[in-house]
């Protein structure tokens, strides 16, 4: 349509420009202080679950950053935590980075900097700012201190680079079992940061890695590991969330130590929280595992292929992240402002078409039984160039079951006993009986039209004022449509009340299944992913799993207002 080849670059993603914001003044005093380097960023996800929402904020920042100073954007996986990693989820976030169409200039693995890594560790042994620890976890964290106690020095601080060496090598060579002994940085015991406070740079694992196979037995720990890999892929802004803050000293420490020239440079923003949903990995794996979703991409999960098989595009994702804004405060942000961004979107661009969710049958006893015409009917009020398309009405129709009342509320603008009503697009039609089964349950109604009027009003100038949509039964498309709400009823889930867990927050309305809907017939031809607005009801995507499925994206209508 239009607003595609308006909007969109050649892939269908949106084009966007990231606004201005502190991280972008950072690296413009960068610039002007004589920063000589091509600006160059990346994303580092660990491969240990599916990318969400929060990871798109990450994405955005560090994509369009790269894009806004004609610099490089990298993906690179923090692969060094093997017990928890596997291709499955390396496979994913490729994919979900393509499909939100921030292609990466080069892909990186940070298992492939081992060698260098352990070789920088040997380093640090031999400057005497690194030694082995025979220290237990437990004793660590014992010795660790806290925020008011300085810790206290390990027994093992002492120890020679030559015995260090010899140490570190029989760890690499498996000579120790798993969690026996640890490489830690010699720092600051008493330092007011705990992560400063002798922090382990390497530990044993005995773990097949899905890149490394069985070549390690020792891996380094993300903070050592991520500012080697930075420097050596020339990034010269790495842009983390802001629980890394006070690992920054940690990240400077290490840059400073091995000595990078030039030095990247860390900085921290907000993470993205959203109402009524939980970003923490920990907590989704669990949903996953206990199967109260249906897998990583149940359309209710706020990871990418969720959003992307209930609907949501690349282009209405970012917007989202735009107007959520880029800030070092930490916020919630209402949910309802990323389906603001998917429906505004669509009421541009998306087909309208007709589905009856709940149908009754209609009759029009005065139709002509056989007969078949065709109304035109426009694609798209919104966009001109969208077209019309011809949809078939016989003497049988189907008709949502909400829009008949037999006993009608007040202002009740649908149809009702020897009352009138638009069907959209056709003729006006009259209720003239009622047929109910044993149970009394309503089955069908009869009705006849005014064949005069199906392309205006009333020739005596009566006013009809109510309009109902409608399929023909001899021509609809048999479907299914899931009816999506929000996963859970509190509103902020990471703070959940004393003595409850996020579990007892579970939604149990988030999916609602309507079995039996009757779709207008041009929607047999819509390929997954194809979204629609069903006229009167909201907008809806064609499911990639099932091909007798439309899920709703968002309701058509709501009281948000930016």
């Amino acid at each position: 349509c239009a607003w595609r080849r308006k909007n969109c670059d050649g892939r269908g993603v949106r084009m966007m420009e990231i606004a201005p914001n502190f991280l972008t003044d950072i690296i413009d005093e960068d610039i002007e202080n004589g920063l000589k380097e091509r600006i160059h960023t990346r994303f580092p996800p660990e491969p240990n679950g599916y990318l969400h929402i929060g990871s798109a904020k990450a994405i955005f920042i560090n994509y369009f950053i790269a894009k806004k100073y004609n610099g490089l954007f990298n993906l690179r996986y923090d692969d060094t935590n093997p017990v928890k990693e596997d291709t499955e989820f390396v496979e994913s976030i490729e994919e979900d980075l393509r499909w939100l169409g921030a292609n990466p200039d080069a892909i990186f693995y940070g298992s492939d900097y081992f060698d260098q890594c352990y070789e920088y560790a040997v380093k640090l042994i031999r400057d005497g700012k690194a030694y082995v620890c025979d220290l237990t976890p437990d004793e660590m964290r014992e010795y660790r201190g806290t925020l008011t106690q300085p810790g206290r020095e390990s027994p093992y601080r002492g120890r020679t680079p030559e015995e260090n060496l010899d140490l570190f090598e029989r760890m690499k060579n498996g000579e120790f079992p798993d969690g026996s002994r640890t490489l830690r940085a010699k720092i600051d015991m008493a330092s007011p940061n705990l992560n400063l406070r002798d922090p382990a740079i390497y530990r044993i694992v005995r773990a097949h890695h899905h890149r490394q196979g069985d070549k390690w037995c020792i891996y380094p720990l993300y903070d050592f590991a991520h500012p080697i890999q930075d420097a050596i892929e020339g990034i010269t802004h790495s842009m983390c969330s802001l629980e890394f803050e006070n690992h920054r000293p940690l990240y400077e420490w290490v840059v400073d130590n091995i000595g990078f020239d030039p030095k990247p440079k860390q900085r921290e923003f907000a993470r993205l929280n959203i109402t009524n949903t939980v970003m923490s990995k920990r907590y989704l794996r669990e949903l996953v595992e206990t199967k109260r979703v249906d897998g990583w991409d149940d359309p209710r999960m706020p990871t990418l292929c969720g959003l992307r098989r209930r609907g949501y595009t690349p282009s209405a994702i970012f917007s989202f992240v735009q107007r959520a804004g880029i800030a070092k405060t930490n916020s919630l942000v209402d949910q309802r402002l990323l389906e603001y961004c998917i429906r505004e979107e669509l009421n541009t661009n998306a087909p309208r078409r007709m589905a009856v969710t709940e149908p009754v049958r209609m009759i029009i006893d005065n139709y002509p039984e056989g007969k078949v015409e065709y109304f035109e009917i426009a694609n798209n009020p919104v966009d001109p160039e969208a077209g019309a398309r011809k949809v078939a009405f016989s003497r049988e129709l189907y008709i949502e079951r909400s829009d008949f009342a037999e006993v009608p509320p007040p202002k009740f603008q649908r149809l009702k006993p020897d009352g009138e009503v638009r069907l959209m697009g056709a003729y006006i039609v009259r209720c003239v009986q009622v047929v109910k089964n044993d149970a009394g349950e309503i089955v069908e109604l009869h009705c006849t039209a005014d064949l005069e009027t199906g392309n205006g009003m009333p020739a005596d100038g009566r006013k009809v004022r109510g309009t109902i949509h409608w399929v023909s039964a001899a021509h609809a498309v048999d479907a299914d449509v899931m009816l999506y709400d929000n996963l859970f009823t509190l509103e902020d889930v990471n703070a959940v009340p004393e003595g409850t867990n996020y579990l007892d927050y579970l939604n149990p309305d988030s999916l609602r299944a309507l079995k039996g809907c009757k779709l207008e017939a041009s929607l047999a031809e819509a390929k997954p992913g194809d979204r629609f607005q069903f006229v009167r009801m909201g907008y809806f995507c064609k499911d990639s799993h099932n091909a007798h499925t439309f899920n709703r994206i968002v309701t058509l209508k709501d009281s948000f207002k930016l």
